[in-house]
């Protein structure tokens, strides 16, 4: 009788302790691995982004950063740049320029800007831009950011411009002034993330 009151007893504390070890050490819910499954994506999904508080992605180009105004750049912002970025390039090209430009020129689309191994912390590309990356030759053969001037006697009288920034893991070995096919050439096996930004500028309409 002693000995199954003795075994009631130590069962009895085997279940407190237990129960004790339950309350004090619970397991994992499955709301806490859907947090941490949630943190782990949002992480991932942290992207490269290319922004202008001058004008919204496909919004249209005020006519100062034009070949109608002051010919400046608009203002940009940078963020999502991933680990690893040594440097960053921009080109900004028109492809929306007429058979006849492509014919006489001999291009597919007009280069407005290339500018290369801008410093990773050169996060705000500012109006007109005064950093230290370096110009590449656009299609009028300077090496400057020249607007948008989309002529008006052709159909579609609105163009697109393109921003394109791309997250380098080196610095670009080419020397300033460089046209945009020996930019992307050196740039072949080095682009970590690219972002895309598009402007609209139709001279008929301008404001």
């Amino acid at each position: 009788m002693r000995s199954t009151s003795r075994v009631g007893r130590i069962a009895f504390f085997v279940a407190l302790i237990i129960g004790l070890a339950v309350f004090i050490f619970p397991e994992r819910s499955d709301d806490a691995e859907i947090m941490e499954n949630d943190i782990i994506e949002a992480r991932e999904m942290v992207e490269l982004t290319l922004t202008s508080s001058a004008f919204g992605q496909n919004g249209k180009i005020p006519s100062v950063y034009t070949c109608d105004d002051k010919n400046v750049n608009p203002p940009l912002s940078i963020n999502g740049i991933p680990e690893g970025t040594v440097t960053l390039a921009l080109i900004v090209d028109d492809p929306d320029i007429p058979d006849v430009v492509k014919k006489a020129r001999l291009i597919e689309k007009f280069d407005h800007w290339l500018i290369y191994n801008i410093p990773v912390t050169e996060v705000e590309i500012n109006s007109p831009y005064d950093g230290s990356g370096v110009n590449g030759v656009n299609t009028t053969g300077e090496a400057a950011y020249t607007g948008p001037c989309p002529p008006t006697e052709f159909e579609p009288t609105e163009h697109r411009y393109v921003f394109q920034l791309y997250a380098l893991d080196a610095d670009m070995p080419i020397r300033g002034g460089a046209k945009e096919e020996e930019l992307r050439a050196v740039m072949k096996g080095h682009i970590l993330a690219k972002a895309e930004l598009i402007g609209l500028y139709d001279r008929a309409k301008k404001k």
